[in-house]
C-alpha cells in the first residue's frame, strides 16, 4: 500500500496579511533567538490585559480541548495568547515585580 499524500497548508503569516515570516513573528512576539545560558522559562498571557492567570478551555466531552484559552483577570477568550520566553534573570524580576515570593 502507498501511503496518501498529505495537503500543504497555507502558512498563517500568509492568511494574516503579512509580508514575510519575520514580519508575522515580530506582531506576535515570537523570537526565534536560542538562549543557550542558564534556564528558560516560558510564560503565556491574555493579549488583552497581559495578566499571566489563563488557563485553557476545555470543551464538553472530557479530555477534549477547544484549543482556547481564558483569562481569570478579564474573562477573555480566545486561541491568540501572549507567549514570552524569559531567561532566569528575567524571571526573578518578572516574579519580583509581580510579588511572588522567590524561595
Amino acid at each position: 500500500m502507498t501511503k496518501k499524500k498529505t495537503k500543504l497548508s497555507t502558512p498563517a503569516w500568509i492568511l494574516e496579511g503579512y509580508d514575510s515570516p519575520e514580519e508575522y513573528n515580530n506582531s506576535k512576539g515570537i523570537s526565534k533567538k536560542k538562549k543557550t545560558e542558564g534556564k528558560t522559562f516560558k510564560i503565556r498571557a491574555c493579549p488583552k490585559c497581559e495578566n499571566d492567570e489563563i488557563k485553557v478551555v476545555l470543551g464538553k466531552e472530557e479530555g477534549k480541548g477547544t484549543g482556547d484559552w481564558e483569562c481569570k483577570k478579564c474573562g477573555w477568550i480566545g486561541q491568540d495568547i501572549i507567549r514570552k520566553e524569559l531567561s532566569e534573570d528575567e524571571m526573578m524580576k518578572y516574579l519580583d515585580d509581580k510579588g511572588e515570593e522567590v524561595a
